[in-house]
């Protein structure tokens, strides 16, 4: 049997980010608007990944811990004022914890941005334009190019064939660590200790709910909401329970997660749980999406049957992507631990500052959940980080990074990626007009361009 493998074409950029997602696409920015030719290889069709063709939402808060200053700025803020002015999200300024947008959560959970994913998918389409960035939809990345231990391009497959991009410095924004990965850097998958990787969930929007109905069964409950065995019983467990005992609920899930959007009577769910699927395997990626879409529909017959609100709600889109929390943590030249972010740790070579709890789904079965706020107001996330081992021409970003599992369950929520994003994409730029490798980057010249660029990394800063 005859195979044809033949590399068709080539492209050429400084630049080459490989994933469109919120740090893909931060990074790909980023770097455009530095002056370098910048290609980003998307295998959907439309930026954004988890917060479009993931449907996750809201964007969790970019605050500090006592919610009192907006920490993850830059290239976020930018985005969230874009979208606040076109009227797709409410500014997070305006969002307080304890409320319907924020699934009546408190801790960790104040300054959130509720927003629409059809407004998000425009406003990245033209802020990528407007830096000048190379968008290639509908095109995948299948191996590195690599000359010795320096990764020099990569083979992209899509409708037209085979392409070799060739570039300076790749930026693996695959959320899985795809280029890492097959590039020979050697990785954790999950948490390896346990055994186990977080588990997936098929979001979903809804559209129809009467939220002064709703509102009202989650306030006349709001003293029964606690916390039992490592599981969480909050928003409409009275109902879920309920429901149970009938026999109409047969998920290993005891509440609800459901966020108000910018428009009143549409709202985020996210509540399946599927657990043990690879992202990495295309195999198990279907399994998965095939029961997320089958617990949906339960979800929703729930919702219609025994929720004050939600007679008749409509199921407005499910995503086509399932969400992803946890795969390959690449190894880097530091490794980021949950005991740095917990006690709010700022190494002085931190990129970005946040406050995000670490926040891990299923490790003590699929009921359960950790949330563990930080001890202090904000912690740093270290270029070290995003800089792997042992190849050159790449660098990492998103929730690839080097880290543990446990701290991995911070940071992978999308204002710290969008962070992520900017810094991976301006390291990239600065390295590729300096001439130098991203390892030996002087990290003071990519301090100071991300402070002149909107970036908050610290009070002395401001």
């Amino acid at each position: 049997m005859n195979v044809n493998f033949n590399i068709e074409n080539e492209k050429h950029a400084d630049v080459a980010v490989i994933g469109g997602g919120p740090s893909g696409v931060c990074a790909a920015i980023c770097a455009a608007r530095l002056g370098v030719k910048v290609i980003l290889v998307e295998k959907g069709n439309c930026l954004g990944g988890m917060a479009t063709q993931g449907l996750v939402g809201p964007f969790m808060t970019c605050y500090d811990a006592e919610g009192e200053n907006m920490i993850i700025r830059g290239i976020f803020e930018e985005i969230v004022d874009r979208l606040v002015e076109r009227g797709y999200a409410i500014h997070p300024s305006k969002v307080r914890s304890g409320t319907g947008f924020t699934s009546w959560i408190k801790i960790g959970h104040d300054h959130v941005t509720p927003f629409e994913a059809e407004g998000l998918k425009l406003v990245l389409d033209e802020m990528a334009a407007e830096a000048g960035v190379e968008v290639l939809f509908h095109t995948n990345f299948l191996s590195p190019i690599l000359e010795g231990n320096t990764l020099v391009g990569s083979v992209l497959s899509s409708k037209a064939g085979l392409c070799a991009l060739y570039s300076s410095v790749t930026v693996d924004a695959t959320g899985d660590g795809d280029v890492a990965a097959r590039a020979g850097v050697p990785f954790e998958f999950g948490n390896e200790e346990a055994g186990l990787v977080q588990p997936a969930t098929m979001f979903y929007h809804i559209s129809g709910v009467n939220a002064e109905a709703l509102e009202a069964d989650i306030q006349a409950n709001l003293h029964n909401f606690y916390r039992k065995d490592g599981v969480n019983y909050r928003s409409l467990h009275w109902r879920v329970s309920e429901a149970r005992e009938n026999g109409d609920w047969t998920l290993d899930r005891v509440s609800i997660g459901l966020f108000r959007m910018p428009k009143e009577d549409e709202w985020c769910v996210n509540t399946s749980r599927i657990m043990k699927i690879d992202s990495t395997n295309n195999e198990s990626l279907t399994r998965g999406e095939i029961e997320g879409r089958k617990q949906v529909e339960q979800i929703t017959a729930f919702f219609r049957k025994y929720v004050p609100g939600c007679e008749n709600v409509r199921v407005k889109a499910t995503a086509s992507h399932l969400g992803i929390r946890e795969s390959r943590h690449i190894k880097g030249e530091y490794r980021l631990t949950a005991d740095d972010l917990l006690s709010a740790k700022v190494p002085s070579d931190s990129v970005f500052l946040a406050a995000n709890s670490v926040d891990v789904h299923g490790r003590f079965g699929p009921r359960s959940n950790e949330y563990i706020p930080i001890e202090g107001s904000y912690y740093g996330v270290p270029y070290r980080s995003l800089v792997p081992v042992g190849v050159e021409g790449l660098i990492l970003t998103g929730r690839c990074l080097s880290a543990d599992s446990t701290a991995a369950g911070a940071v992978r929520v999308m204002p710290p990626c969008m962070a992520m994003g900017q810094a991976s994409g301006t390291a990239a730029a600065l390295a590729v007009k300096n001439g130098v490798s991203v390892r030996e980057l002087d990290f003071a010249l990519l301090r100071s361009t991300l402070l002149d660029n909107g970036v908050y990394l610290g009070d002395s800063e401001k």
